[in-house]
């Protein structure tokens, strides 16, 4: 008889409309690590939540951070007919359940690099990264954006991480809520380029890649 292990979840409206944060009293990946799955296929044993999240027509990405996941669902149904249905689920696989994250594909971690050859479809960065070198204002960049940005973007149910920085361009990804959200520009430009401009003067611009 396995051992069910005592969770709870509570749900949790993200400034995302389509995505809900599923929030638990346990973590559900470790180290500080985060990881966003737009599609079934992404999820093939590096994590089993996921993976049974996907089985739910109305579902197109999984983020899981910390301890909480956050779903992205399709139009086709509103949170009202099926917020405590998913919440319930996640409950009691988690409760059945010890590892929600087995590991971060290499493909999905944020500094994940892509090569040229790779197809359309495995690309998901619609910025060429390529010729964009390390310089020195990159760490105290990742220092602002780690100290005033992440806490409040994760609080959000979301995430936001340094891809490169050239000519006086910070570029960012977003991902989890963020993604997709009608007010992720104006954060972007309202937050956090202001922040960045006012604390560095070799910063004129942040630019969010596109999913």
């Amino acid at each position: 008889m396995s051992t069910r292990i005592p969770t709870e979840v509570y749900a949790e409206m993200t400034p995302n409309p389509a995505t809900m944060k599923f929030v638990t009293n346990r973590m559900l990946i470790e180290g500080g690590q985060q990881v966003e799955f737009t599609s079934k296929e992404q999820c093939a044993e590096a994590s089993p939540l996921a993976d049974e999240l996907f089985n739910f027509p109305f579902v197109k990405a999984v983020f899981i951070s910390g301890n909480f996941v956050a779903v992205a669902k399709d139009e086709t149904l509103g949170w009202e007919m099926i917020m405590q249905q998913l919440r319930d689920y996640i409950r009691e696989w988690l409760v059945e359940h010890e590892v929600a994250v087995a590991f971060v594909p290499e493909k999905l971690q944020p500094s994940a690099t892509f090569d040229e050859n790779d197809s359309e479809e495995k690309r998901v960065s619609s910025i060429d990264y390529s010729g964009m070198g390390p310089t020195e204002a990159d760490e105290e960049i990742k220092f602002l954006l780690d100290e005033f940005v992440r806490p409040a973007v994760e609080q959000d149910g979301g995430a936001i991480d340094f891809k490169a920085f050239h000519e006086g361009k910070v570029y960012v990804q977003l991902r989890g809520a963020c993604s997709g959200c009608p007010s992720s520009m104006q954060t972007l430009k309202g937050g956090i380029e202001n922040l960045l401009r006012s604390k560095l003067d070799v910063v004129q611009e942040v630019v969010a890649e596109e999913m």
